[in-house]
C-alpha cells in the first residue's frame, strides 16, 4: 500500500466516524410525530432549524444540560418568562432543575411542529409523576400531563429567543394547588 492510498484510507475512516457520530447523535433527539416545513426554505435551512429545536426539546426530554448549551443562542432571550425566571441560558437551567426535582421522571414528546422562515413552532407534551417538591407542594406520586406551544426564532442554527405558553391550569390541578 501506498503512503497515498494509506492517507486516503485513513481520512475516508476518519469521515465515516464523524459522520457516524453526528448520526448517531441525530439519532438521540426526540423526534417530532409530524413535521411540516415551508416548502420555500431550502432543506439544509429546514434542517437547521428542525435540530436546534429537536436539541431544546432532547433538553426537556432528559434533562441533560449540554442540549441546552447547544441549542440555545449566547445571547438568548426567553419572551415569556414567568415571574422571577433569570434570563438566557441561566434561566433555562434553572426551569429544567426546578421541574425536575418535583417531577423527575418528566419526559417531553414533540407531537407537532413548524418550520416556517425563521421560526419553529413546537407543540409540545409533557407527561410524568409528581413526587418532589414544587413551591410548598409535596408530590404523592401523581400523574402529570400537559401541553405547552414554544415559538422559536432561529438564527445561525441556534434559538435566538422563545415565546412559550404552558397549559399551567392543567398543571397546577394535577400538582395539587387547585382542586
Amino acid at each position: 500500500m501506498t503512503k497515498k492510498m494509506f492517507y486516503s484510507l485513513l481520512a475516508g475512516l476518519v469521515l465515516m466516524s464523524a459522520s457516524s457520530a453526528a448520526f448517531s447523535s441525530q439519532e438521540t433527539l426526540v423526534k417530532p410525530d409530524k413535521l411540516i416545513a415551508d416548502s420555500g426554505l431550502s432543506a439544509a435551512r429546514v434542517s437547521e432549524s428542525e435540530n436546534a429545536a429537536r436539541r431544546y426539546a432532547t433538553f426537556w426530554n432528559t434533562g441533560d444540560e449540554n442540549f441546552a448549551r447547544q441549542s440555545l443562542a449566547n445571547d438568548f432571550i426567553d419572551k415569556t418568562p414567568p415571574e422571577g425566571r433569570k434570563q438566557g441560558l441561566k434561566g433555562a437551567l434553572m426551569a429544567s432543575r426546578t421541574f425536575r426535582s418535583a417531577i423527575p421522571d418528566l419526559s417531553c414528546e414533540v407531537e407537532q411542529m413548524i418550520v416556517a422562515g425563521d421560526r419553529v413552532v413546537s407543540h409540545l407534551h409533557f407527561r410524568g409523576h409528581f413526587t418532589g417538591t414544587f413551591d410548598q407542594l409535596k408530590g404523592k406520586g401523581q400523574k402529570v400531563d400537559f401541553l405547552a406551544t414554544d415559538i422559536y426564532q432561529i438564527k445561525a442554527g441556534q434559538i435566538q429567543a422563545n415565546w412559550h405558553i404552558e397549559d399551567n391550569l392543567t398543571l397546577m390541578k394535577q400538582l395539587g394547588r387547585y382542586e
